[in-house]
């Protein structure tokens, strides 16, 4: 599981942060975060709503570009050192200039500097996916889309929308997914998660996503399944974290089997993984054991993941070349 090339397509950046950067960057600023860790140094939370609280917390000490150009480094270590060599990051600017497009485009000037580097440096390729956070309102989400919009292009490849999935509902943000897309954005968003499948049709309805993070519960309707499997649509899902936020009991319990059997595109990611004690091989290493998927399930599953990736064709090749 170390060696197989890996790609990942849901993974927030400052989700990924390991405790041990934000706890440094704490003290540099002189910021007492010592309630949002346990004694051994992981995040402490209890519950989805908890743990929302405690990442905007941690969120909360990255202050400037050059944090966030620290930060994309530290994750992109983490990534080669699972064997990732495409990633893609959720990154909003509601952190990162507070929505302001001029603010917005230093934040990410830094952050494509030291993703540059980082490629170079690591061989692990990044892109970025612009979203707005769903419980902080869709008038929030529309500076988030203009920002996305205005930057969109070779690194920023794509939008969604992550955060409190009871907040609001998807048809309230018609409008930001609209202004993505006319920007030549493709599109994602959280659904699935802890509303049914109904949430997903949602999505696809009023959103036109072409990915959906997460989705698992879409398999409580069959109709749906065979709709997402005959449409192509791609689930980005992440076993590891449904499991330690308790949407499914155990992994064993997890539908990712199901659903790729009745022909969904699936894909496998960490989403936040030190909050969930995960990274991509432990997902591998998990999903071996319970499904008894061998070492050419796998390369299928990069292979797969790959072509689902918003990143242009030309970057596509390159990491393809890697996956054989």
């Amino acid at each position: 599981m170390a060696a197989l090339p890996k790609v990942e397509l849901h993974l927030h950046l400052e989700g990924a942060a390991p405790p041990s950067f934000i706890r440094g960057l704490a003290a540099e600023k002189r910021v007492d975060l010592s309630g949002i860790f346990r004694p051994d140094g992981t995040y402490a939370f209890e519950g989805f709503r908890h743990f929302l609280q405690v990442y905007e917390a941690a969120t909360g000490v990255l202050r400037s570009p050059e944090d966030y150009a620290r930060l994309v480094r530290a994750v992109m270590e983490q990534s080669a050192e699972e064997g990732v060599v495409y990633s893609e990051t959720f990154l909003s600017p509601d952190f990162c200039g507070g929505g302001d497009v001029d603010a917005w485009r230093d934040y990410l000037a830094a952050m494509v500097e030291a993703a540059e580097a980082g490629e170079r440096d690591l061989g692990v390729t990044l892109r970025g996916v612009v979203t707005c956070v769903r419980h902080f309102g869709p008038e929030r989400a529309k500076a988030a889309a203009r920002c996305a919009a205005e930057t969109a292009g070779e690194w920023i490849t794509g939008f969604g929308m992550g955060g409190d999935e009871n907040a609001y509902e998807q048809k309230d943000f018609a409008w930001s997914f609209d202004c993505a897309r006319e920007a030549g954005l493709r599109l994602t968003t959280h659904a699935g998660e802890w509303r049914g499948p109904e949430e997903v049709r949602a999505a696809l309805d009023h959103l036109g996503c072409e990915r959906i993070g997460h989705g698992v519960r879409a398999i409580e309707d069959p109709a749906l399944v065979e709709r997402i499997a005959e449409d192509g649509i791609v689930l980005e899902t992440c076993p590891g974290s449904n499991v330690a936020l308790g949407v499914y009991p155990t992994l064993e319990a997890h539908p990712i089997g199901k659903l790729r059997e009745r022909g969904v595109t699936v894909t496998v990611s960490t989403d936040d993984p030190p909050f969930f004690h995960t990274t991509m091989r432990e997902e591998y290493r998990r999903l071996a054991r319970v499904h008894d998927w061998d070492a050419e399930a796998f390369r299928d599953l990069a292979r797969i993941s790959l072509n689902a990736a918003f990143c242009d064709a030309a970057t596509r090749e390159r990491v393809a070349k890697r996956l054989t």
